[in-house]
């Protein structure tokens, strides 16, 4: 996925009819394309910016059941999704996707019975076995488990499991696995409008966001999988829209794992929702909030607000409170929650739905992350009904992604790829939860040439390459934002490092010096504005 292959997919687009294309490069968007192009349809997938732009890059980063969910008494969205999730750690995800076990305190001893009940269902209901059982804590246990927690306040604890992954990374994936099925992926491409032919959807005129070119797209079928831009696709179908999207804002904050002693992560109630702290590499992920945003999606930003409410929250729960001065980065995402009759974001549905706003067009939304794929087939069934000839049923829930073939082989003789590539085992292990057995190719990469070992902001430079080589990246933002996670990983965005990862990625996207010039002067200056 390089720029020379983006340019032949460009090509294509206005020279092929397609059985089906999908609009929104987010999690549910690519696992549509996958899903489709795996029956052994003609797909093309066109994204407005980057891959996982939107809130797929802006999530908790857990694959879960929702355990909340279950007080609200969800039991088949809890089910469903935490079948999901035993199939993203066994089979399609090893290398992204893996347990995490989380520190659940009790308040009262009466909890205990209340609270225990739920974690048994919740470990027997789904994926059973995925992850461990969960496991009741003394005050004394749960003090040595989380040093950093106020024990004193507690009653005790349940530590039980769930799972975490790189949510952009895994977006990444899905696109590279569904080109490598034949899909034909194209990111900054917009759509601008939608064609029509003998009454129905035909197509879509895109836009190249980079040159400015646009192009006619024929497809048998339209899907929409724009999450929270769903209501501005829907306006370009006429009629009263099948259901609209509300938005709710997300926010985390990020700081240093010596801040907190913790083994694992922990989970808390908050008056509207819960709070996680979440192992993040060198960092604590501590969210989320859960408001009402009205905004344009793109504007979408953590407030001085949002960062002292959960800053309020986790200091509920530990010894040694938190300060501004301890965050080192922060995010925000919004969800696209189904508009409901309720006020409260928190209390409206994850699940999602499936309409055809008219014939040829169909439209994705709501939902969870940890679904995706369910999603995905669930529109994919419904668009490939009446294409006139059989299609095969789903296939994704045996389809390993990317990197997945191999990982664990190559786990379990890390010491010697990390012996015969002269890295650390420690790099190559996180390398191999980056990339599974595909790290064959950046370790070649650095076999080639040496300075690509080099370390960038925490990561090799070899990985900033390969975002542009090998992931579909066409600049700055991608490199930092999402391929690797140093934007929300630093208080300045990256914004020191923008000049040498503009050196590095140069060449592969055939920059002049002028162009990687105004690359880095343009992100320096947005990520001045962002930080205001």
């Amino acid at each position: 996925m390089d720029p020379a292959r983006r340019a032949r997919s460009l090509e294509a687009l206005g020279s092929t009819e397609f059985d089906v294309l999908v609009v929104g490069g987010g999690v549910v968007g690519a696992g549509a394309a996958l899903d489709a192009a795996s029956r052994g349809l003609s797909v093309a997938l066109v994204e407005a910016d980057d891959w996982a732009a939107g809130t797929s890059s802006r999530s908790s980063k857990l694959v879960h059941g929702g355990l909340r969910y279950l007080e609200q008494l969800e039991f088949k969205l809890v089910r469903e999704a935490l079948k999901e999730r035993g199939l993203l750690l066994r089979r399609l995800a090893p290398h992204l996707v893996r347990p995490v076990p989380f520190l659940f305190p009790l308040k009262k001893q009466w909890e205990r019975a209340y609270v225990g009940a739920g974690v048994l269902l919740y470990d027997s209901i789904g994926g059973a076995g995925a992850v461990p059982m969960h496991r009741h804590l003394s005050r004394r246990k749960m003090a040595s488990v989380g040093p950093s927690v106020d024990s004193s306040a507690f009653a005790g604890a349940i530590r039980y499991y769930d799972a975490q992954m790189d949510d952009a990374r895994l977006v990444a994936t899905l696109v590279r696995t569904a080109a490598q099925h034949g899909a034909t992926v194209v990111s900054r491409a917009r759509v601008t409008s939608l064609l029509r032919s003998e009454g129905r959807v035909s197509g879509a005129s895109v836009r190249d966001e980079l040159s400015g070119v646009t192009h006619v797209v024929r497809a048998r079928r339209v899907i929409s999988a724009t999450g929270v831009w769903t209501d501005s696709l829907n306006s370009m179908s006429p009629g009263t829209p099948p259901f609209h999207v509300r938005m709710s804002k997300g926010v985390h904050v990020l700081v240093e794992r010596s801040k907190i002693q913790l083994d694992g992560g922990l989970i808390t109630q908050t008056e509207k929702s819960v709070l996680f702290v979440i192992p993040w590499g060198a960092y604590w992920i501590i969210g989320t909030t859960d408001t009402p945003y009205s905004g344009a999606p793109e504007d979408v930003s953590a407030t001085a607000g949002d960062v002292t409410y959960i800053l309020d929250h986790v200091n509920a729960v530990l010894r040694s409170p938190l300060t501004v001065d301890d965050v080192v980065g922060t995010y925000a995402g919004l969800r696209p929650l189904l508009a409901g009759a309720s006020s409260d974001t928190s209390k409206l549905s994850r699940e999602h739905a499936v309409a055809e706003p008219e014939p040829g067009f169909f439209v994705i939304a709501g939902g969870k992350y940890t679904t995706y794929r369910v999603m995905a087939a669930d529109v994919v069934n419904a668009a490939v009904a009446g294409l006139g000839r059989g299609v095969a049923p789903s296939l994704t829930a045996r389809l390993p992604l990317c990197g997945a073939v191999g990982f664990q082989e190559l786990w379990a003789d890390r010491a010697r790829v990390a012996a015969e590539s002269g890295l650390p085992t420690s790099t190559v292990e996180r390398l191999l939860r980056r990339y599974g057995s595909a790290v064959s190719d950046v370790l070649a990469m650095i076999a080639q040439d040496s300075s690509l070992a080099s370390p960038v902001a925490g990561y090799l430079a070899a990985e900033i390459v390969y975002a542009v080589t090998h992931e579909g990246a066409l600049g700055l933002e991608d490199v930092l934002a999402r391929r690797t996670r140093i934007s929300m990983e630093h208080l300045d965005f990256g914004a020191s490092v923008a000049g040498e990862v503009a050196d590095l990625i140069a060449g592969p996207l055939g920059w002049s010096s002028a162009e990687r010039d105004a690359a880095v002067e343009t992100y320096r200056a947005d990520t001045e504005l962002a930080a205001r």
